[in-house]
C-alpha cells in the first residue's frame, strides 16, 4: 500500500484507507503504549551522521508585536531544542520547539503557561499553532483553501497570548525534531506510545526547569492523537515526575477506542451518526445547538435501541432507517441497504457523488473533485490533508529561519509519513486513555478537563467523548460535575481554523485559566 492510501490522519492517530473500509469513524488504528523512555543501552550511531556534522542552532529569540481585542501585545518568539539523554548520557534525540512568552516588567505577577501538541503520530505543532490559538495565523483546511495561496501570517485575534504564555513541541521526527540514534533505536525510544508519552512529559519538566517557571500555572493542549498523549502525560507528569497540570484542554481528541466492533456494539454507529447529521445540517443552513440536542437525544435513545433489537423488531428498525435518511439527507437506498448503520468510508464517497466530489473525513463539507471516481474504493488522499501541508510548511519555515533567524536548511517535517511508518501499534494502546484522565481527575481534586470538538468531524467524533464522559460519574459524586466538559464547535476536525470559533474556544480556555 502506497504513502498516498495510508493518508494518516493529521493530527491525529493512523487512519488507513483499509481502516476506514472495515470499521466506523472514531476508531483508529491502534498503537500501543509500550517501552521506557530512556533504557540504558547506549545509542548506536545516528540515523543522519549529518546530525552530529550539522548541530542545530542554538536557541533564539526575537521580540514580536500582536494586536489583540483593541491591546498590542509586547513578546518575545523563541526557537529552541531540548536535548534528550540515555541513562549513561549520550544524546538520543532533540527536540524542538517555539515558545511565545509576554514581556513582563520586573516585579509583575507570574503568568500560566500552556504546552500544546498534536498528534498524527507523525504531526508537528504547527496546526495548533499557526492555526489555533499562536499569536499568527494562516488560513488553511476550510473549504476553498488552496496549497498554493500565499502563507502570509497575520496577527490572530484568537490567541491564547492574553491570558497564558505558549509553548508549541514537536516530537521526534516532526518539525525540526530529530533522533539521534538508529532506526531500531529510534522506534524503541521514540515511536511507541508510552516512550512517546514519557519524553515528551520530560521535555516539558525539562523546559519549566531551565525557564524557571515550575511554580506558575501549568496547561496542556492536545489534538486528536495528541488527545491520547493528553490524559497519560497529565497523569504521568503528576504521579511520576512530580509536576502538575492545573488543567488540560483535548482538542478532538482520539480518546478512547473501545467502542466494540460494530457486528453487536451500536456504540460505533451511535458515534459517527451526529456527526454525519451535522454535517448535513450545516450544508441546509439548519446547525444549531438546539437541533444538535435532538440529535444526540435520538441517538441515545431510539436508535440504539433499534440497532440492539436488529431483526427481532422489523417495525423498529424500518422507522430507524425512515429516521435516519431524513437526519442525514442520503439517498434512502443507500441508508436501507447500510441498515442505518453508515460507515465513514462509503459515507464519504456517497455524500458528494452527484457532483463528482468527495468529502474529508475531518470534515465532511470539505470537499475536492474525485479523481478515480468510478473506483470500487477511494484512490485518493484526503482533501484537508492535500491542502494543508504546503501553506503551514511555508509558513512555519519562514517564520523560524527568516522572521526569527534560528537558520537551519534542516527539512521541516510538518507531517512525517515516517514516523507514521514505523509507529508501534502492537502493545496496550487499545486501553484507550480514559483509564490515566480518571486517574488524573481522581488525583487532583482542582483539575480541570475541557474537550472541545467540531461537530463534522468523523476522525475523532465528538459522541466518542460524550459517551466516554457519559460513564464516568463516579469521580463527580462528591465533586463539581463541570470538572470534565464536552464543548461543540460547527465545523469538523480543526474547527478553530474557522474565524466564527475564535472567539468561542478563547472564552472557554480563557475562563478555565482565570478560574482554575
Amino acid at each position: 500500500m502506497s504513502l498516498r492510501r495510508l493518508a494518516p490522519a493529521l493530527i491525529l492517530f493512523v487512519l488507513t484507507a483499509s481502516a476506514q473500509r472495515q470499521r466506523p469513524a472514531n476508531a483508529a488504528a491502534t498503537p500501543a503504549p509500550g517501552a521506557p523512555a530512556t533504557p540504558a543501552n547506549t545509542p548506536k550511531q545516528p540515523t543522519d551522521p549529518a546530525a552530529t556534522k550539522n548541530p542545530l542552532p542554538a536557541d533564539k529569540s526575537v521580540a514580536q508585536t500582536v494586536a489583540v481585542n483593541g491591546r498590542t501585545l509586547h513578546y518575545s518568539a523563541t526557537v529552541g531544542t531540548i536535548t534528550l539523554r540515555s541513562r549513561d548520557d549520550k544524546p538520543t534525540g532533540e527536540v524542538t520547539y517555539v515558545a511565545y512568552t509576554l514581556d513582563r516588567a520586573k516585579g509583575e505577577p507570574a503568568r500560566p503557561v500552556t504546552f500544546a501538541l498534536n498528534g498524527g503520530p507523525g504531526a508537528s505543532s504547527v496546526y495548533l499553532n499557526l492555526g489555533a490559538f499562536g499569536p499568527k495565523h494562516i488560513p488553511f483546511a476550510n473549504q476553498g483553501d488552496s496549497p498554493s495561496d500565499p502563507a502570509t501570517l497575520t496577527d490572530n485575534p484568537g490567541t491564547w497570548l492574553d491570558f497564558t504564555d505558549l509553548v508549541f513541541i514537536d516530537p521526534i521526527g516532526t518539525g525540526f525534531s530529530r533522533s539521534l540514534v538508529d532506526e531500531a533505536e529510534t522506534k524503541k525510544l521514540f515511536y511507541g506510545p508510552t516512550p512517546d508519552m514519557e519524553y515528551l512529559s520530560l521535555v516539558i519538566y525539562k523546559w519549566l526547569v531551565q525557564n524557571d517557571r515550575l511554580l506558575d500555572k501549568k496547561y496542556l493542549v492536545g489534538e486528536s492523537y495528541g488527545g491520547y498523549r493528553g490524559p497519560r502525560m497529565t497523569h504521568y507528569l503528576q504521579a511520576t515526575l512530580g509536576v502538575a497540570m492545573n488543567g488540560l484542554v483535548l482538542v478532538s481528541p482520539y480518546l478512547n477506542p473501545e467502542f466494540g466492533d460494530g457486528n453487536l456494539s451500536p456504540i460505533p454507529w451511535m458515534i459517527t451518526l451526529p456527526s454525519i447529521t451535522a454535517a448535513h445540517l450545516e450544508a441546509t443552513g439548519k446547525l444549531t445547538p438546539e437541533a444538535m440536542q435532538g440529535v444526540i437525544a435520538y441517538t441515545r435513545g431510539d436508535y440504539a435501541s433499534a440497532l440492539l433489537k436488529g431483526r427481532s423488531d422489523p417495525a423498529a428498525t424500518q422507522a430507524m432507517i425512515a429516521r435516519v435518511t431524513e437526519m442525514t439527507g442520503l439517498d434512502p437506498t443507500f441508508v436501507k441497504y447500510a441498515g442505518g448503520r453508515l460507515e465513514t468510508g462509503a459515507y464519504l464517497r456517497e455524500v458528494h457523488r452527484s457532483q463528482g466530489l468527495i468529502g474529508s473525513v475531518y470534515d465532511s463539507n470539505v470537499t475536492a473533485p474525485d479523481p478515480f471516481p468510478y473506483a470500487a474504493e477511494q484512490q485518493s488522499s484526503d482533501p484537508i490533508l492535500e491542502s494543508i501541508i504546503a501553506p503551514s510548511t511555508t509558513a512555519m519555515v519562514d517564520f523560524v529561519t527568516r522572521t526569527v533567524g534560528w537558520k537551519t536548511d534542516a527539512r521541516y517535517n510538518a507531517l512525517s509519513y515516517d514516523v507514521n511508518r514505523q509507529w508501534d501499534r502492537q502493545t496496550d494502546l487499545r486501553r484507550g486513555a480514559v483509564a490515566d484522565l480518571r486517574e488524573a481527575i481522581a488525583a487532583d481534586p482542582k483539575l480541570r478537563v475541557l474537550i472541545v470538538h467540531g461537530w463534522n468531524d468523523l476522525s475523532c467524533a465528538f459522541m466518542g467523548s460524550v459517551l466516554s464522559v457519559d460513564q464516568m460519574p463516579v469521580l463527580f459524586g462528591q465533586g463539581d460535575p463541570t470538572r470534565v466538559s464536552v464543548n461543540e464547535f460547527p465545523g469538523g476536525h480543526m474547527f478553530y481554523t474557522r474565524p466564527a470559533n475564535q472567539a468561542g474556544l478563547h472564552a472557554l480556555a480563557a475562563t478555565m485559566v482565570a478560574t482554575h
